[in-house]
């Protein structure tokens, strides 16, 4: 493999990552290359995303390496996150909610082969909603992050706790479909609720 290909895939295997990121020893073994090799490469593709302006950057966490966005720019991350047109929770976003509300703890890669597409996005959604969050660090190789849902999400939803989830039919957790057709009643319910209570009551 070349240099400039190699590169190329490095940044491919870092965007696929997410915010786990990959270790040099980590992209060593999928490339088959030396880490020493990864390590080089890693630090011309810093320089070279620095240089050209980019908006993305590669960033060493605790040894891994990852993309990020640059700090600068997140008053328009913000704006993009809390934005009317985005007040709405997607499909995936839903999707994505009911997964980590019906089975949390949860790492976002357990969340993908459930949904069976990258979930980054949706993830990245629901915790700037602050309907879920980091609740600890899996055991499993890399230590990937455990999602949970929040208090906002129980206020959001009209639940005392999590046990108020409504039950699947047969009361198990099998059917994604069902789970989040659930969540969105409890979600439509809720909604109905509230626009019945109106703006400015203290009910």
């Amino acid at each position: 493999m070349d240099y400039k290909t190699l590169k190329s895939v490095i940044e491919g295997l870092l965007f696929l990552a997410g915010e786990d990121g990959l270790s040099t020893r980590q992209i060593g073994e999928i490339t088959e290359q030396k880490p020493d090799l990864i390590g080089r490469v890693l630090g011309d593709m810093r320089s070279e995303f620095a240089s050209a302006g980019r908006g993305l950057q590669v960033v060493q966490i605790a040894g891994n390496y990852k993309l990020a966005t640059l700090p600068e720019h997140a008053p328009y991350f913000e704006r993009l996150a809390y934005s009317p047109s985005r007040a709405t929770l997607s499909q995936a976003a839903l999707e994505t909610l009911a997964i980590v509300a019906y089975r949390q703890p949860i790492t976002r890669v357990e969340i993908e082969e459930i949904r069976g597409v990258k979930a980054e996005r949706a993830i990245h959604t629901l915790v700037n909603k602050d309907l879920i969050m980091e609740v600890g660090r899996s055991e499993a190789v890399g230590r990937p992050i455990l999602y949970g849902t929040t208090k906002a999400f129980l206020d959001s939803f009209g639940l005392a706790s999590l046990n108020q989830l409504p039950e699947p039919a047969g009361g198990d957790s099998d059917s994604l479909e069902e789970e989040t057709q659930l969540l969105f009643d409890k979600l439509d319910t809720r909604q109905m609720t509230l626009d019945e209570v109106g703006p400015g009551t203290d009910d």
